[in-house]
């Protein structure tokens, strides 16, 4: 019997009874709202393992619902979308979902999401937790293993395993990199990360850890 407790956050009560009772039968301990509105106030007041979240929803949409719980919580986030045009932002820069499923869509094929997505975040909180940074050396520890980093190698490495799963743009980075308003080209930042990426292979693990997204940036990711 599984203990993970799944937020769902779904307006119209017929879908929501039914991603509940899937889940339910799967071992899960389910909550249900039907306003984005109450959304915040709950993740903030109570453990979650997991959120399904509509976009279209009263009070507030789930975009700026998944925007507000990014910010203040790593939970994993699963959108729900009729809108196709939806997902490139459900994924990308501002919002950082972890995944979505377009409407209408299989309850098995939902209840398998969850649980992949929750073995892949038990994976990466293992991960995270053997993962340290040395901001007086620019070192990174990972698996017993050490690495050197430049000041700049070490900025872009922070910024990106702060939030796994998280795609920054180049212009975000650079902004977070360079403080002071600089003029920096999108093909520095590039060679910035592919010596990182190479540093990270050579020295520390085998494991892919910096991921480009094709048109939009890079994000970090822990993988088994």
């Amino acid at each position: 019997m599984s203990n993970e407790t799944i937020l769902i956050v779904e307006d119209e009560i017929k879908i929501a009874n039914i991603v509940q009772e899937y889940l339910q039968d799967s071992g899960f301990k389910t909550v249900c709202i039907d306003n984005g509105s109450d959304v915040l106030d709950w993740v903030q007041q109570h453990p979650v393992d997991l959120i399904l979240l509509d976009i279209m929803l009263p009070g507030k949409d789930g975009l700026q619902v998944c925007k507000e719980v990014r910010a203040i919580s790593q939970v994993p986030i699963i959108m729900l979308t009729a809108k196709v045009e939806e997902i490139d932002r459900i994924l990308g820069l501002e919002l950082g979902a972890d995944d979505y499923i377009c409407k209408p869509f299989s309850p098995r094929e939902l209840v398998a999401r969850v649980k992949a997505l929750l073995r892949r975040s038990s994976l990466r909180q293992e991960d995270h937790e053997d993962w340290h940074m040395d901001e007086e050396r620019y070192q990174v520890r990972y698996h017993g293993k050490t690495v050197n980093l430049s000041m700049v190698e070490f900025a872009i490495l922070k910024l990106l395993s702060a939030s796994p799963g998280r795609i920054y743009s180049r212009s975000q980075l650079i902004g977070s990199i360079y403080p002071d308003n600089r003029v920096v080209s999108d093909r520095t930042v590039d060679s910035h990360i592919k010596k990182l990426r190479h540093k990270l292979a050579d020295e520390l693990t085998s494991k892919e850890l910096i991921y480009s997204v094709y048109g939009v940036g890079y994000k970090f990711e822990f993988h088994a």
